[in-house]
């Protein structure tokens, strides 16, 4: 298929992977994300990386430039983390998981990146 054509809220819903890349392009990759309560990626920077993340269930804490700015996001909203900027996404909720879908430009992960678990996708980082 060219590109990419699906119902990415239902996906996003539905999808219980700490990480699932949907399609990788030359120039963009879009992934979809769950973490459980209370859970974060870890802070993190992509030197050459824009990203947008979406939230689509749940309530996320963006702490941004190591701690000198955060922000408190909701279903619905959007963030965009410019390229080289230090960034942590941590799940707000002590009960919910927080479901939302990213876009890398350009990609970060191998085309068919599946991580069941932030654990799994550490281990397969530090490989």
């Amino acid at each position: 298929m060219t590109g990419y054509v699906g119902p990415i809220e239902k996906l996003t819903e539905k999808n219980k992977y700490f990480r699932q890349v949907l399609f990788t392009g030359k120039h963009l990759q879009l992934v979809v994300m769950s973490l459980p309560p209370k859970e974060e990626i870890g802070n993190e920077v992509h030197p050459d990386v824009d990203q947008f993340f979406r939230i689509e269930e749940g309530r996320a804490k963006f702490v941004l430039n190591n701690g000198g700015e955060e922000h408190v996001v909701r279903s619905g909203d959007a963030v965009v983390v410019p390229a080289g900027t230090y960034h942590n996404v941590i799940n707000a909720s002590p009960t919910k998981p927080l479901k939302l879908y990213t876009v890398y430009t350009p990609p970060e992960h191998p085309d068919g990146t599946v991580h069941k678990t932030k654990a799994e996708a550490e281990a397969a980082e530090h490989h």
